[in-house]
């Protein structure tokens, strides 16, 4: 039931006016593949563009960097939403921190200093303790604390593990733009800079139609 909810935020998200254009056609530009059964939604104003990301995976890290540019290109023509997700023997914790830390207003401050401790300060971002510690540096106290012990977004966590399945992700960072357009870093090998040129063409050819 959960994830059916979270089947409807997630398209909630991508979808914001009632005047969708149905499908994509050859005039969007950049390498991407389709989502099956997903349609192509653009509003004719704004893009919304998903990424399923994990706070253990190197080129998210990376492409943190990246993301700023891309917004910079397109100012208020793009909407950003992020799934965190976790895989193989990655704790589910970092997720669920960002999470609660989104839903306080500090998801982007969060989300730098759990990548910062892992990649930077090599701490175990999957210790309570030290996602604490982290959070308190954002200016997260007791409630933070409360929410991530009570396990408050343990399920959406892991339904947003369930949504990247639905999805067909199998790599991070994902991106899904405009609905059902998905681009890797692997598209790529591995070339961030290449990756967000590509995601910023992508847009760039959709916000012309």
């Amino acid at each position: 039931m959960l994830l059916k909810r979270l089947v409807l935020v997630f398209a909630l998200v991508l979808v914001s006016s009632p005047a969708l254009k149905a499908e994509a056609g050859t005039s969007i530009e950049g390498l991407y593949g389709n989502v099956p059964g997903k349609r192509f939604q653009y509003d004719g104003k704004t893009v919304d563009v998903v990424e399923f990301l994990s706070f253990y995976c190197g080129h998210c890290y990376h492409f943190e960097r990246a993301i700023p540019v891309i917004k910079g290109n397109f100012p208020k023509r793009i909407r950003w939403k992020v799934f965190p997700i976790y895989w193989g023997k990655g704790s589910p914790k970092p997720g669920e921190a960002y999470l609660i830390a989104e839903e306080a207003g500090r998801g982007e401050q969060m989300k730098k200093a759990i990548f910062d401790a892992f990649f930077i300060g090599r701490k175990d971002i999957g210790d309570v303790a030290v996602l604490e510690s982290i959070a308190a540096k954002a200016g997260l106290g007791f409630d933070f604390s409360f929410k991530l012990r009570s396990g408050e977004k343990a399920k959406a966590a892991s339904d947003a593990l369930n949504m990247a399945r639905v999805y067909g992700v199998n790599a991070t960072p994902t991106l899904i733009i405009a609905g059902n357009i998905m681009t890797t870093p692997d598209m790529f090998n591995g070339d961030i800079d290449a990756f967000r040129d590509n995601t910023i063409r992508i847009i760039k050819s959709i916000l012309k139609r």
